[in-house]
């Protein structure tokens, strides 16, 4: 194990951090594509996609779907878990909404040092994400694609 700063000599070992910054950024990575490699979960998940950001009532993905309300109920527990959906009450529903944020940062995750900066599929990233920026949360920017050979993204 690398040892960790040393106040008296100044010297900070910054491998440990950055390997947990750069596990946490898998870790949460992995959270979503597992929510996602259900069928029945992904079904639902791009149900909300095409639904845009007002997102439908629980109710409705039941019946859009054809899954029973408390197996849809664990599916929605798991995609929201992930980070992947938001619920908000409304009445006596519930809207759950894709979180298109969520899904920009995944792509930009796989993407972000895509074939060592050698100009390839960035241009098609970048207009996938283009195509997203309707969709983008109040307040937020949709994401850029990185850079291309920079690893940034804006």
């Amino acid at each position: 194990m690398a040892q960790r700063a040393d106040p008296a000599s100044g010297y900070v070992d910054s491998f440990p951090y950055f390997s947990e910054y750069r596990n946490m950024k898998a870790n949460n990575a992995i959270l979503k594509f597992s929510a996602l490699a259900n069928e029945r979960r992904l079904e639902v998940f791009r149900l909300l996609v095409k639904a845009g950001p007002s997102g439908l009532a629980a109710g409705r993905i039941s019946d859009e779907t054809g899954i029973a309300p408390n197996t849809l109920s664990a599916q929605l527990h798991l995609l929201s878990q992930a980070g992947l959906v938001t619920s908000e009450r409304k009445g006596r529903s519930i809207i759950y909404a894709a979180r298109f944020d969520a899904v920009s940062d995944l792509i930009v995750y796989l993407m972000e040092d895509c074939c060592g900066g050698e100009p390839c599929v960035a241009d098609d990233v970048q207009a996938a994400l283009a195509r997203m920026e309707c969709c983008a949360p109040e307040g937020r920017q949709a994401i850029s694609a990185p850079a291309h050979g920079t690893g940034e993204t804006g």
